[in-house]
């Protein structure tokens, strides 16, 4: 194993855990659970995929390289729509936004 792939792993896997903590950080900060679960479902699915293709870096080309690619492809297609389906949820079940459309006009006419 060369020099160059440990670094690029190690690389890709600070990433991973960087985007992870802005969402976590989102999570704390934001206003409502819309924006929230916006800030956790971008930045976690793409810290995953960061942390679990630095671990298919470092691992080479082999079998469980592979599996890891799957994964990162199961994880790529679920999150986004699983996060989609709790928010619409939230929304029909009457859990409003902080901020609405018809706020957001009355404020610009003012």
């Amino acid at each position: 194993m060369t020099e160059i792939q440990i670094s690029i792993s190690i690389l890709f896997v600070i990433i991973g855990i960087i985007f992870m903590l802005v969402g976590s950080i989102g999570i704390i900060r934001l206003p409502d659970f819309y924006s929230r679960t916006h800030s956790t479902s971008k930045s976690d699915t793409l810290g995953i995929i960061f942390v679990i293709l630095g671990l298919v870096i470092y691992e080479g080309f082999t079998q469980s390289s592979f599996k890891l690619i799957l994964v990162v492809l199961f994880i790529a297609l679920s999150n986004p729509i699983g996060t989609h389906a709790l928010a619409r949820a939230a929304y029909k079940d009457g859990l409003n936004p902080f901020y609405s459309d018809d706020e957001l006009k009355e404020e610009d006419k003012e």
